[in-house]
């Protein structure tokens, strides 16, 4: 199966295996949000993701 490359774009993995992604909703619009809202949204969250899942998202990328 491929992997699907829009979704490994917005991930990274650690040498652990853990998987950190960007929180949603930073491209654009902004200009209206608190100091607060960008800064928590500049922050990586961990995914937790199954092993059934992260073969099948990221199949050929190493994960």
């Amino acid at each position: 199966m491929k992997t699907n490359k829009s979704y490994t774009k917005r991930l990274r993995v650690t040498r652990k295996g853990k998987i950190i992604a960007r929180k949603s909703g930073q491209n654009h619009f902004n200009a209206k949000e608190s100091r607060k809202t960008k800064t928590v949204k500049r922050r990586s969250r961990v995914i937790e993701m199954k092993p059934k899942d992260r073969a099948r998202f990221l199949a050929g990328s190493g994960a």
